[in-house]
């Protein structure tokens, strides 16, 4: 049995087209993409996922992955699956940004530590939160849903040359706006606590001034601080999920303009 080279290229074309989206998906995804995961764990998980996912495929283009045609094809995968987890991604920086301005209004700023999904400093109350909406996003069977859609988006964008445009862009691009407002709306109700305490303060340095009041209020603002965000950990599941929901509403719109 011989095989031609038209058939070998189209055989490891048949392969390199969806382990690229599915790679490009794990590659930026949350949790996926974490430092800790190590590279060749996400190798390993996209090669397993593209072997699933190869029967499934139909009509698929018949160009060399070494042509332009097939560069313009791997290219378009490439965005298709980093759409697909830049979605999520920013759903984790909706956190971290909520951790933010929860830290700043309670003067733990400058307490900062090591995020291992993003890399680099993060608010220690945003690391908080990232820890238990990681654990929420695992108890809803988050990671298998965004798994499920990056096999499901071969039947509604189908491999080929064509794929997220302009308008897909854009929506994206809003997308990302909203993370500013997701967050602070996660946030709010300690931003508000928190500065109704510090004006609390400015108001007894006012009437008293020989109280050492930065000694007195930056504890009392830990503190506080602490149990204004006990009270509102019982909504961040609730919101969370919303905004989880929301993401993959997301990705199943920019799919199906795609498609």
């Amino acid at each position: 049995m011989t095989l031609s080279m038209a058939e070998i290229t189209a055989w490891i074309g048949n392969f390199l087209w969806p382990f690229f989206r599915v790679g490009a998906m794990l590659m930026v995804a949350p949790i996926f993409s974490g430092n800790y995961v190590p590279a060749r764990v996400r190798v390993i998980l996209a090669f397993a996922v593209t072997l699933l996912v190869i029967p499934l495929l139909s009509d698929l283009p018949q160009a060399s992955p070494f042509s332009w045609e097939g560069m313009a094809i791997i290219f378009q995968q490439l965005i298709i699956g980093a759409s697909i987890g830049f979605v999520l991604m920013m759903v984790f920086g909706m956190v971290v940004v909520a951790g933010q301005l929860i830290a700043m209004k309670m003067m733990l700023g400058f307490a900062s530590m090591i995020d291992p999904q993003n890399g680099g400093q993060a608010p220690m109350v945003g690391q908080l939160f990232v820890i238990m909406t990681t654990l929420i996003f695992l108890a809803m069977d988050g990671h298998l849903v965004l798994i499920a859609m990056v096999v499901e988006s071969f039947h509604i964008v189908p491999i080929g040359p064509n794929g997220l445009g302009r308008e897909q862009f854009w929506q994206l691009a809003n997308w990302g706006t909203q993370v500013f407002a997701y967050g602070l709306w996660l946030g709010l109700p300690a931003v508000i606590a928190l500065f109704v305490i510090n004006i609390s303060f400015a108001v007894m340095a006012r009437a008293a001034p020989q109280l050492h009041i930065f000694a007195l209020g930056m504890p009392t603002s830990i503190i506080m601080g602490f149990v204004v965000i006990y009270f509102l950990l019982t909504n961040v599941t609730p919101q969370f999920t919303h905004i989880v929901e929301q993401g993959f509403s997301l990705i199943n719109l920019l799919l199906m303009g795609a498609g």
